[in-house]
Order: C-alpha cells, then structure tokens, then sequence
C-alpha cells in the first residue's frame, strides 16, 4: 500500500477558491442554474469505482458554479447573511485540516483553550456579564434553542421540577411570552424542547415591530408559576429594538427569566454609536448571537451565552463512562446540544483578531449607515416609501401598486443580477427587504445596487 497524500486534492481547491474569490464582486449575485441542473451536471449513479481527488475537486467547482449564489459578496442583500473575513475564511481551512473533535479537552486541548478565549472575547464586546457561560452552537436556531433548554431547566427548578430527569408529563404549567414580531426560530426551539410551537403568549408591538412593555407587565401579572420571556435585539424586518429596561424590571418583578434573541442585532452593542439601542440588555438571563451573519465568519457558527452557567451545563450536560472529562478543564460539549463537532469557534477568534474591538465597531457603524444611504436612495423611486425607521442595517420599501407590483419588482430586481434582495411581508403587505452586513460592501456597491433597483422598479411597471 503507498502511503497517502494527505494534501491531494487541496491544490486544486485552493485554486477554485481563487477563481470563484476573485471574481465574486462583479458575477451575478444570483444563481445561474437551479438544483435540478446542478444535479444533472453532478449527479448519476453511485461511482463504482473511486477517482483521483483533484479529478474530484475540479468535477465538483465546475458542477456546483453555476448554482452558487455570491452571497458572500458585497452586494447581497437578503437574509442578513455576512461574507467572510480573510482571517476567518483561512482559519475556517484550519479547522477542516486539523480535523479536531472540539467536544472534550482530552480530545483538543487546542480546541478547549479557543473557546474559553473566544467565549470571553464575545462576552466583552457584547458588553454582557464576564461570568456568564458560552456554548458555540451551529446558528441562531441553535443558540435559541441552547439558551431557552437553560431556561426551562431553571424555572422548574424554581419550582421544585428537575426536567432533565423528570421529563415534562406532570410538570408544573410554564409560561411563554414574545413579541408578537418574534422570529420564527423561537417558536421552532418551543417545539424542539417540548413547550409547543403555538403555545407562547403574543405581547402586542409597535408600528417597528416592538414589543409594549406595558402590555407585557400586564400579560406577566394575569398568571404565576414558572416563565420565560423573549425579547428581541433587531427585529428581522426593520431592526427594532425591543426595551431591555423596562422588560427586565417586568421580568424582576415577577421572576422570569429574560432570554434575548440577538442573532444580528446584538451586535449593534459593539460598535459605540448603536450601543444605546442594546440599553438594558445585560440584564436579561440568556442572549443568542449569530457569528456568521453580522460578525461576517463562514457559516456554521453563533453563541449560546447564558448568565447562569449551572443552569446552562445542566440543561446541556454529557455524560458516558467512556467520556474522558479533565477536572477543572473546559469541556466544551457541556454546552451545546452536540458532541462530536468541529472546532468552530476557531473561525470566530480569527475574526476578533483581525479586526479588534475598533475594526468591529466600524464595520457595524459603516453598514448601518450604508443602510440609511440605500434608504435615501430608494426614497427617490417614484411611489417608494422607506416603512422602518432606519436605526440599524434593515431598510423595508413598499412600492405603489399593491403586492402584486412588489413581487415583480422582487423578481425583477434578482433577474437583473446586480444585487440580490428579497421580499417579505410587513403588516400584511408584500414589500422589499434590505439588509446591509457584509465587511466588504461599500458606498460605491450601495449607489450601484440602487441604480440598479431604480432600473428595475420601472422594468417591471412596464411589463
């Protein structure tokens, strides 16, 4: 048997990933193929016999390309989705070579030590309690999920219930209550751990999507017993901020646990000129933060953090007789619902590291008025109105003609492939959605992008 080359096939790779890199700021932003012609340039009937691995690398850059969307340019506007920074780009190949099982110290110690360094970082810039713990987590369902798992674990144990062993028949009734604007993966992780998708009590909002604290006081007073609020640091439409302060004097007054729901907009606590609008946040008892959306690292990564880390390693915890747990190390599958993962809090120090608490606060500051510049160039659009005020990086418009002429617009603005922003609906009405959180967009691609909006706008009224 010859022995292996560990690096075949990396060459290659490496060279596609210049070639797709280098020409991500001018292709299309949207795809050029649909699924079905991907599978018909990559698929066919399981290979019978293995292939050499750069013939593999370079079958799969050509199959996939034309159905790659360049979302990690500068000019994709949906879904609050971040490129990656050179430094977490090349630490996120990092973690794939060295191929680490990031679960126990026994396994990486490499792996325990840049979680525990990270997990403090993103407490600092996040202006959140040093002694809260962190549990690195695949995305904002997972960080919802994570934080909301301690939760329930602590209002039962407030109550008497041990959940963990117990299970949920027979346990006390617990209380919900969100924002009647929470995002969609709240409701998701109520029905992951057992609580019930519909079951959380709405709090009505305001015209931004807010929730009324008064309302919320008066929804905590009408009942007991175990509760759990969810408040929200940027509402996913227009980037509203919920009011930490009164919500967690709400919350103290009847004591439930606060989790906030920071996917993006936490981040807004980093940067000096949106930090007033986090006012009160660290208060609350739990926060999930995507990394790979605002703090722009490659996908597959945010952060649990919890203020009560029994609470947090109890609803988390590990055990098995073949577990080899190092006293006093961190574990760090202690707080996630995964074992075996990657290491992925790596890419997540490679982007604090490149850029420090200064380079963080510019580029949230720099999107956030890149957002108002794209808002006050699609004001101009005859018959466009900006619904949102515009306080962080969400920009919703909505076009005369009702919703039919604003899914044309959509569908028109994609075609042209200039940019790429999507559509939504906002208090009952189709509209155009722009989000702005990408480390490489700048003014010019924002003046661009709305020339070429404008352009399409009238394109489709035309049609």
């Amino acid at each position: 048997m010859t022995q292996p080359d560990r690096a075949a096939g990396l060459p290659a790779a490496v060279r596609h990933a210049h070639t797709f890199l280098d020409g991500l700021d001018e292709r299309p932003v949207a795809a050029r193929a649909t699924a079905a012609e991907v599978v018909e340039r990559l698929g066919g009937p399981l290979p019978e016999h293995g292939a050499d691995p750069e013939a593999v690398i370079d079958a799969l850059a050509a199959g996939a390309e034309p159905g790659l969307v360049a979302s990690a340019g500068p000019r994709h506007f949906g879904f609050v989705v971040g490129g990656a920074l050179p430094a977490a780009l090349a630490a996120d190949w990092l973690v794939s070579a060295w191929d680490q099982c990031a679960a126990f110290h026994a396994l990486s110690p490499a792996g325990s030590a840049i979680e525990d360094i990270t997990s403090r970082w993103v407490i600092d810039l996040l202006g959140l309690p040093a002694t809260a713990s962190v549990g690195f987590v695949t995305g904002g369902q997972g960080a919802n999920t994570t934080c909301l798992a301690a939760a329930r674990h602590a209002v039962f144990a407030g109550a008497g219930w041990d959940v963990e062993r117990d299970g949920l028949i027979g346990a006390p009734p617990l209380r919900v209550l969100c924002g009647e604007q929470a995002h969609a993966t709240i409701h998701t992780a109520l029905r992951l751990l057992g609580l019930g998708s519909d079951t959380a009590v709405r709090i009505p909002v305001d015209a931004q999507g807010r929730m009324d604290p008064d309302a919320l006081r008066e929804a905590l007073g009408a009942g007991a017993g175990p509760t759990i609020v969810c408040a929200q640091a940027g509402n996913v439409a227009t980037g509203a901020f919920d009011a930490f302060e009164p919500i967690a004097d709400a919350c103290a007054a009847h004591g439930a646990w606060l989790h906030v729901d920071g996917a993006f907009g936490l981040w807004a606590a980093a940067a000096p000129g949106t930090r007033y609008l986090t006012r009160g946040v660290e208060r609350a008892d739990s926060w999930a933060v995507d990394a790979h959306k605002w703090l722009n690292v490659p996908y597959d990564c945010a952060a649990a953090i919890v203020a009560h880390p029994d609470a947090h390693r109890a609803a988390m915890s590990l055990a098995g007789p073949y577990l080899v747990a190092d006293p006093g190390q961190r574990d760090n599958t202690t707080y996630v619902p995964e074992s075996s993962r990657r290491a992925r809090a790596v890419p997540v120090y490679a982007a604090i590291r490149s850029l420090g608490r200064t380079g963080i606060a510019e580029m949230v500051e720099r999107n956030c008025a890149q957002a108002r510049r794209m808002a006050d160039r699609l004001s101009a659009i005859p018959g466009a109105t900006v619904l949102n005020d515009v306080v962080l990086n969400q920009v919703l418009i909505a076009l005369d003609g009702g919703d039919d002429a604003n899914r044309a617009a959509v569908a028109a603005i994609q075609r042209d492939g200039t940019c790429w922003l999507g559509g939504t609906t906002w208090q009952g009405a189709h509209v155009l959605r722009v989000s702005v959180s990408n480390w490489a967009t700048t003014d010019e691609d924002i003046d661009r992008s709305a020339a070429a909006i404008t352009s399409a706008v009238a394109a489709a009224r035309r049609c």
